[in-house]
């Protein structure tokens, strides 16, 4: 593993001419805050790099499983912060629009522990079918892992499209699995079962059952009386994200496959019930569990005036007396 330059810090300033290049009103926040939270641990590391990398020796051998969580956010040198963080500014840009930022955070939360316990379990096998120590020892560090795993994402949202990797057009369908081999071809120093992680993951989301698992245990938390007021704000046109200040960036708007314009698509604000789940999960995410503001608007996007609320409770009253 090389040790890092501290010389020129030439990466550094790439990175920061490619951010005001892109503009910070057209950067979502949490891409924004992820972004600046790695460059902060590259000039003021939460642990040296040999005690931030994860490893099957150090892991799960010495129980140091905070590694889990240092080593996606911690970097070798300033490039190999650069080459990361110029990826993961357009991936997160795109993903963020898309899915909300309060899921955008939960999903790169779990994407970040998930690549690095995939990670151990395949050099473990790995040393269990060839006997060969090294794999065990061999120590990760970076946020490619998840940037392999937020690609096969983005390819998924987005698919029948060509991605040129290196110079060569390939299909959306195959560039992660392209790029992993030419960036282990072309650059050896980098972690391939490191990268495979990260597509591993990206597939147990698109794929298997990963993104169902992360609905049910968001959907726990809303149903244990944390749901609370949107963390956006809801029009017929779909849900509205952030908005960056000038006009800059703004949540995209979506219709539901299905979209009607009959009573219960009224109630429903026109989402159908995976994308209803999905908003009130954001809605709890976003809450952190306070209480609703006065005025408001409920979950699921529709809106109650306070006497058909008081006629409703009214109504249920007597439906439960009459009983």
């Amino acid at each position: 593993m090389r040790t890092r330059q501290r010389a020129s810090q030439l990466g550094l300033l790439l990175l920061a001419s490619q951010v005001f290049q892109v503009g910070l009103d057209n950067i979502p926040p949490v891409t924004l805050a992820v972004l600046a939270l790695n460059v902060y641990l590259y000039m003021f590391p939460a642990a040296p790099l040999m005690q931030a990398c994860v490893s099957v020796q150090q892991a799960y051998w010495f129980n140091d499983w905070r590694r889990l969580v240092l080593s996606p956010l911690h970097h070798l040198d300033d490039w190999h912060l650069y080459f990361n963080m110029v990826s993961f500014l357009w991936k997160g840009i795109r993903l963020e629009q898309r899915l909300g930022g309060a899921w955008f955070v939960y999903l790169l939360s779990v994407f970040s522990l998930l690549t690095g316990l995939v990670y151990l379990v395949l050099e473990a096998a790995l040393t269990q079918l060839t006997q060969d120590q090294s794999y065990s020892m061999t120590c990760a560090v970076g946020f490619s892992g998840v940037l392999f795993a937020l690609k096969v994402l983005n390819n998924h949202y987005h698919p029948g499209g060509v991605t040129n990797v290196m110079g060569i057009p390939v299909s959306n369908q195959y560039a992660s699995w392209v790029e992993l081999v030419l960036i282990h071809i072309t650059s050896p120093g980098t972690s391939f079962v490191g990268h495979l992680s990260g597509i591993l993951v990206g597939l147990l989301y698109t794929s298997g059952p990963l993104k169902t698992i992360m609905k049910r245990c968001a959907e726990i938390v809303t149903s244990n009386g944390y749901n609370s007021r949107p963390g956006a704000n809801y029009n017929s046109s779909g849900f509205s994200g952030y908005s960056g200040t000038g006009g800059g960036y703004s949540g995209y708007h979506q219709h539901a496959p299905d979209y009607t314009t009959n009573r219960s698509a009224s109630y429903s604000g026109g989402l159908t019930e995976e994308e209803q789940l999905e908003t009130a999960i954001r809605n709890s995410l976003n809450d952190g569990g306070q209480s609703s503001r006065r005025g408001a608007p409920p979950p699921y996007g529709f809106n109650l005036s306070d006497e058909a609320r008081a006629e409703e409770i009214r109504w249920r009253r007597m439906r439960r007396f009459d009983s």
